[in-house]
């Protein structure tokens, strides 16, 4: 099997058909990567605990993807281990009557994590070019500009130490069923189900149109986006959990120094 990169190459069109949903890379089952995924769990425990008390830089991860992509699970599992306190995650449902009067990225702003912090958007600016964009709610030359306003915001957030993590769980259609019909099936997710989510299926090709476009445009050095291949759910998280390792490390964190005469402090009874 042909190596499948993580990140598109910057400036070029990206076509999904050329990377498969249900590539897993060296490894062929769920036990090949179970014991490295507890260490990396255990691993991002210290990171993060680093990361907050250094406090120099933002995490966001942002999590982009098709209806059962896996956003929920991704963060149930890869941040299973974190301490709560250092994490933010902003599910971006339907717009509020106060968001709508605000421009498209208000609420997304006002979300950023602080530094310190990591920050998880499930969903987020980029329905401003997908879910807009298929449903036609705002007109074509509204949300083509958009593609250069969200990389203007991105810049200026990774200007101001915010580092930017952006993952497309990309599936199959044919995975996509398999999954509605678990729900269907399971009693105790039977209500993540609506009947919507049947027209939005049938709307998967303009969807896929979206994200090439959104992959294409918003792919920037400063903020790329990942295609994590998502139709094996431990492979997506080996994956993530990796990626979100691998950049935390890269920022050689260090815990504060202590405070000045510390070592003759004495704890009075």
């Amino acid at each position: 099997m042909s190596k499948q990169p993580l990140i598109p190459p910057i400036g070029h069109k990206v076509r999904l058909k050329d990377y498969d949903p249900g590539y897993t890379g060296d490894f062929r089952h769920k036990e090949d990567v179970q014991a490295q995924l507890a260490k990396d769990l255990a691993r991002l425990d210290e990171l993060q605990e680093v990361f907050y008390a250094d406090g120099r830089r933002a995490l966001l991860i942002i999590l982009q993807g098709i209806d059962t992509g896996g956003k929920d699970g991704t963060i149930e599992h890869v941040f299973s281990g974190v301490n709560p306190q250092g994490v933010q995650v902003t599910a971006f449902k339907k717009p509020t009557s106060e968001e709508l009067a605000h421009d498209f990225l208000w609420r997304v702003h006002r979300n950023v994590p602080p530094k310190g912090f990591i920050g998880i958007f499930n969903r987020s600016h980029y329905e401003d070019v997908l879910v807009v964009r298929v449903h036609d709610l705002v007109p074509r030359k509204v949300w083509k500009e958009r593609y250069d306003q969200i990389n203007q915001f991105e810049a200026m957030l990774a200007a101001n130490d915010v580092t930017i993590l952006k993952f497309f769980l990309y599936i199959s259609k044919a995975e996509q069923k398999k999954r509605f019909e678990a729900r269907l099936k399971d009693p105790k997710k039977q209500w993540k189900f609506a009947m919507g989510d049947l027209d939005e299926r049938q709307r998967w090709d303009d969807y896929m149109a979206a994200f090439e476009d959104m992959l294409t445009k918003c792919n920037t050095e400063y903020a790329p986006w990942h295609i994590v291949p998502a139709n094996h759910k431990w492979y997506r998280n080996y994956i993530v959990t990796q990626t979100v390792i691998s950049t935390l490390e890269r920022m050689n964190l260090k815990y504060p120094q202590p405070a000045e005469g510390i070592e003759n402090v004495v704890i009075p009874d």
